[in-house]
């Protein structure tokens, strides 16, 4: 592969979402396609488990830790993730399974940081970046936005997709509030006019309710 090529880019241009597995109400990204894909673009990428006194995890007083560093055309980047459960929940008491189970999800992430599947931890529902330099190029100035109702203030940037927004309703059915007062919070008239940087504070503010 060229030097002049962009391989951040390249990756988080694959759409992956066809492979994305769904527990406990979150989104997880098969890590043998993860695998398959950064060799694929990189034959030559390669990962590292850290170890910590010669462990593959690290025990402190909040739980515990492990990490891994994947190597893409020469860059290291490294994530570190807590040992959770199904739920996101701190596992006090580990088993080896549990240990296994966040390597797996620490080196996603880690891979997710060279570009493959990034924009799933972003809230979106496709990759954002095409792997045509035109494609990347900014988009023309968007025309004003047309004055906010009273009391409402003007937001700007993207906002969240359909699919996010049933994902929200969802959420809200289950834990027993009502839609206009989560618009009544972000500042917005529907869902639909929530950006895609607020999406996953209102999605972790409903769990957060429904795990209560």
């Amino acid at each position: 592969m060229s030097e002049s090529v962009n391989h951040f880019a390249r990756l988080s241009a694959i759409n992956v979402s066809e492979h994305i597995e769904r527990k406990g109400g979150f989104a997880y990204l098969s890590w043998p396609f993860a695998v398959a894909q950064l060799r694929l673009a990189d034959p030559m990428a390669f990962w590292e488990v850290r170890r910590f006194d010669g462990l593959p995890y690290l025990m402190t007083e909040t739980g515990f830790f492990v990490e891994v560093a994947v190597t893409v055309q020469g860059v290291t980047l490294s994530q570190i993730h807590p040992v959770l459960d199904g739920r996101n929940r701190v596992i006090l008491a580990p088993t080896a399974f549990d240990i296994n189970t966040s390597i797996q999800r620490a080196l996603v992430k880690a891979i997710a940081l060279h570009g493959l599947g990034l924009y799933i931890y972003a809230g979106e529902d496709l990759p954002q970046i095409g792997t045509d330099p035109a494609a990347n190029d900014p988009a023309p100035p968007a025309p004003a936005p047309a004055p906010a109702a009273v009391g409402v203030p003007i937001r700007s940037g993207k906002t969240i997709t359909v699919a996010q927004q049933a994902t929200i309703r969802k959420l809200a059915v289950e834990v027993g509030i009502e839609l206009p007062r989560v618009c009544e919070f972000y500042g917005v008239r529907d869902l639909g006019e929530i950006v895609v940087s607020d999406f996953l504070r209102v999605v972790r503010s409903l769990e957060k309710r429904r795990a209560a």
